[in-house]
């Protein structure tokens, strides 16, 4: 396996079309792995008390728009 280093080397070297197509592949990945990790911790329960905290503050009318 590559060494970070390695392969931060290999991705600022990357002709400009390259680098477009690996660009769009790591946000792909990133988002993949984020949407991973945020089912897994509603399926776990995690995010339970944010939303019961987000339905009380809805329900009291005391939601503020940013």
């Amino acid at each position: 396996m590559l060494a970070l280093a390695e392969i931060e080397n290999a991705v600022e070297h990357l002709p400009r079309r390259e680098f477009s197509s690996f660009s769009a592949w790591f946000e792909k990945c990133e988002a993949e792995r984020w949407d991973s990790e945020i089912e897994k911790d509603i399926d776990m329960g995690r995010l339970d008390s944010l939303g019961e905290e987000a339905l009380a503050e809805f329900n009291n009318n005391s939601c503020q728009t940013i």
